[in-house]
């Protein structure tokens, strides 16, 4: 009897023969994305209000369109 079962026990089913268990609704993943969405969105909005801040108090150095956009005397030809 133990070889039979040894035999078998491979061509058993799983319990669970679902091959993709954790299924969502259309309405659960776009609920996720715009959660998603809104999260990410909120954080690159904070890193610009800081990056803002940052430059104007000096704490790092400007880009050239930071530059332009804070200090455009400097991009005037008409003094040379």
């Amino acid at each position: 009897m133990g070889a039979e079962e040894e035999r078998e026990a491979p061509n058993r089913n799983p319990v669970n023969t679902d091959p993709k268990p954790n299924r969502i609704t259309q309405a659960q993943f776009l609920s996720w994305k715009s959660q998603k969405d809104a999260i990410a969105s909120a954080r690159k909005a904070e890193a610009e209000r800081k990056r803002c801040e940052d430059v104007a108090a000096g704490l790092v150095q400007m880009n050239g369109r930071e530059l332009f956009q804070n200090e455009p005397w400097v991009f005037d030809n008409s003094r040379y």
